[in-house]
């Protein structure tokens, strides 16, 4: 019996081929891979904004260290089903639910990269007389970088999670949707050559986002 559920890697190959072969694999996979790069996308803007912003303030980050962290507790699966009431099945609630799972990280891993900056390099800048705007760009944003691609590359791990559960409700395309409609029909090799799609999916991101971290950090390894 368990035999039936494991298909051969053959199986599997040839899953993978048919698929690509009618387009379908390109069609789930391209769907998702817009999914997670805009809700990724929306995170980032939100969370790193607020991070900057929230980590540059002290008076803000101990204001609203306790709401954060309570709402960081809130699992995106959790509220899958406020999110659907509030916005239906469409888009919208696919976009919400990738973009809270990835919000916490960005905007901890900001706030936390802004506050641990080196006191000493911005006491040095403004006993030189550096505006704040220029200690700002120049001092704190590059010193917050690697940590806040750090947490960019947590929320997009996190995305590629929260996009699969998304697509498994209320969804007709998508590698999510994929991988759950081969299991209902029984179709094995499509199921796991659904899994190697986000497999794929994810590795592809990460690898991308390493690479803008390692662009937006290169002085780290001049400096080295």
């Amino acid at each position: 019996m368990r035999a039936s559920y494991l298909a051969p890697p053959s199986s599997v190959l040839r899953a993978l081929y048919l698929l690509a072969w009618r387009g379908d694999l390109a069609r789930h996979f391209f769907i998702s891979l817009q999914r997670v790069l805009v809700g990724l996308a929306v995170s980032v803007a939100v969370g790193g904004t607020l991070g900057l912003f929230i980590g540059y303030f002290k008076s803000m980050e101990r204001i609203t260290n306790l709401l954060f962290q309570s709402f960081r507790q809130l699992s995106a699966f959790a509220l899958f089903p406020v999110f659907i009431l509030l916005f239906g099945l469409g888009e919208l609630s696919k976009t919400i639910i990738i973009f809270w799972a990835s919000l916490w990280p960005v905007l901890l891993n900001t706030i936390s990269g802004v506050k641990n900056v080196d006191p000493i390099l911005i006491r040095s800048a403004k006993s030189m007389g550096a505006s704040r705007l220029y200690i700002f760009l120049r001092i704190i944003l590059p010193a917050a970088a690697p940590e806040v691609f750090t947490g960019i590359r947590l929320g997009g791990s996190y995305c590629i999670m929260a996009v699969v559960a998304a697509e498994m409700i209320g969804a007709t395309s998508g590698l999510g949707y994929l991988v759950l409609y081969s299991e209902e029909i029984f179709n094995i090799p499509e199921m796991y050559a659904g899994i190697i799609g986000l497999a794929v999916l994810g590795l592809g991101l990460n690898c991308a986002l390493h690479t803008l971290e390692r662009f937006f950090t290169s002085w780290k390894e001049d400096a080295v």
